[in-house]
């Protein structure tokens, strides 16, 4: 772990006490108060990407360092929709989400800009990775969700929010699409840059493991889901595990050499 003296580095520390001060202000029942710090912690992880973008003349995307600097940026807009329009709170989870997802930005990755190869000099490229990394973020808040259904545990302010049960569903109901066009997208690329669709790739075999637990737990939602709700959760959670290990695991252990091995 090394701390980034660079303005990058600052950005991203600021961006990540600001959420943390948000959530702390949140846990102490000032909660516009806490909106308020996590929408400005936002825009300065908005300052953050730009300026990644402007210093490495290409869209951020590229490694691991970029794409958990990007999670960190879309917690906010994520949050305040799934607030305003789904009506599924839990924003003190988004405020300890993008904390946690700006960490390994700001204290683990190496922040060199990097030349694109050319591989991933197309087009698809961007929207690839974003739809992914969106994805990631919905699947994360509902498997917060279902940690407070599993707990037997009612959200602040139970009353004006949707059930973690339901909010859950609907979370991973949003999160799924996202995958799938990540799959196709990436099929797409890989049918331009390597002559093929599918090229049994360790990061394309766990993403596609990854896919597939979220259909696993839509079937069993709707088979059995109204006897046994709690496995509803559980199956949330394990296709959260699933995608750690395809953005963590994968990228960076020595067990599985690919053709992503550029995003370490």
């Amino acid at each position: 772990m090394a701390v980034k003296y660079t303005v990058q580095g600052l950005l991203i520390y600021i961006t990540i006490a600001a959420y943390l001060l948000a959530l702390a202000t949140e846990l102490a029942g000032r909660r516009k108060t806490g909106r308020v710090l996590f929408a400005a912690g936002s825009l300065v992880a908005v300052v953050s990407f730009v300026y990644r973008w402007y210093d490495v003349r290409h869209v951020p995307l590229q490694n691991l360092f970029e794409v958990f600097l990007f999670l960190g940026l879309v917690c906010y807009p994520i949050s305040w929709f799934c607030r305003r329009i789904l009506r599924i709170g839990g924003e003190g989870a988004d405020m300890f989400i993008g904390a946690v997802v700006l960490f390994p930005a700001g204290f683990v990755f190496n922040a060199e800009p990097m030349q694109l190869p050319p591989a991933l000099q197309s087009w698809l490229f961007a929207p690839h990775v974003a739809v992914y990394m969106l994805a990631y973020i919905f699947m994360a808040k509902a498997t917060f969700q279902a940690a407070v259904q599993l707990a037997a545990r009612e959200p602040i302010g139970a009353e004006a929010w949707l059930p973690p049960e339901q909010a859950t569903y609907d979370l991973i109901a949003i999160g799924f699409p996202l995958l799938t066009l990540g799959l196709i997208l990436g099929s797409w690329w890989g049918k331009l840059a390597w002559g093929h669709y599918w090229g049994w790739d360790p990061k394309e075999l766990w993403s596609l493991a990854s896919w597939l637990v979220y259909l696993g737990y839509f079937h069993w939602r709707y088979m059995f889901g109204k006897r046994r709700p709690a496995l509803n959760s559980l199956w949330a959670i394990a296709g959260m595990i699933a995608i750690i290990i395809t953005l963590l695991w994968v990228n960076l252990s020595r067990l599985f050499p690919g053709l992503h091995s550029y995003a370490t």
